[in-house]
């Protein structure tokens, strides 16, 4: 089978605040070492149980994290920034399953450095179904009939994958103390869970469905103050609803919500304070 793999770096093994996953602070050449070697043991596992071909989406910030000469050697890379499809990129429906490593719990929720996109989000909705990064990923899976086997990241963001997608396996590599503080699991004994998880998703393969999204999504964004929604609304097609920071978009499919959501956090990031 073919296998994705989306690694973004909050949820990485011991990483607990901005300091380990911003490429201009002291902490972060350390963290994309880990965050390779982490990818590296669910690769390794995933080849060794009869995976013929991954694909490795390196999904934070500017996406060039990954050290790519040290990556397994068997794997495929997309590195680098701007992607159509951001986070999924490369996804389709020739994949037998995904998997989201170093996840993080969505915007407005308990969770090391939780998040949606961007900190001028506090909340994505798909019709009435609140998500963040992890479930519109999901989503674009399912577009494409893709199961989402195995999430691994903090404790937090397992939750949320096992109350979004029946059936997921989780690997949490560390609790949540507060949004910058966590206790973590040391590399050796993440490792072996890792490799125990990954092993357990591919078994229980067929037993995990897709998460089907809608035909026609809503996609509404509510952002944290109305100047973003101001600019968010600069969107063609968008519409800005009253007395609120929300933004609304009625999308033909969840590829086309995706794209609308990269485009309207982006002008979102406009925003001055000043």
């Amino acid at each position: 089978m073919k296998l994705y793999v989306s690694v973004d770096m909050e949820g990485i093994t011991g990483l607990p605040d901005i300091s380990f996953v911003d490429s201009n602070k002291h902490n972060y050449e350390r963290s994309r070492r880990i965050m390779t070697q982490e990818t590296n043991h669910v690769l390794d596992t995933a080849f060794g149980s009869n995976v013929e071909e991954i694909l490795v989406n390196d999904s934070h910030s500017k996406m060039n994290n990954l050290l790519f000469d040290e990556l397994h050697p068997s794997a495929d890379l997309i590195t680098g920034d701007v992607k159509p499809y951001s986070m999924m990129q490369g996804l389709d429906e020739s994949f037998g399953g995904a998997m989201f490593l170093g996840y993080h719990a969505r915007a407005a929720t308990k969770g090391v450095m939780s998040h949606s996109m961007i900190l001028a989000v506090r909340n994505f909705y798909i019709d009435d179904v609140t998500v963040g990064e992890l479930g519109l990923n999901a989503y674009v899976a399912g577009y494409y009939g893709v199961p989402v086997l195995m999430v691994a990241g903090d404790d937090c963001a397992a939750q949320e994958a096992e109350a979004l997608i029946p059936g997921v396996t989780t690997a949490a590599v560390k609790e949540s103390i507060s949004r910058s503080a966590v206790k973590t699991l040391s590399p050796k004994r993440a490792e072996k869970l890792l490799r125990t998880r990954t092993e357990q998703a591919l078994a229980n393969r067929h037993n995990v469905e897709p998460l089907i999204p809608p035909k026609n999504p809503t996609l509404r964004i509510e952002f944290t103050n109305y100047g973003e929604a101001e600019w968010a609304n600069l969107m063609p097609g968008t519409e800005l609803e009253p007395n609120s920071t929300t933004v609304k978009f009625e999308a033909k499919d969840i590829l086309e919500a995706y794209q609308a959501m990269l485009v309207m956090t982006e002008l979102a990031m406009r925003t001055s304070f000043s």
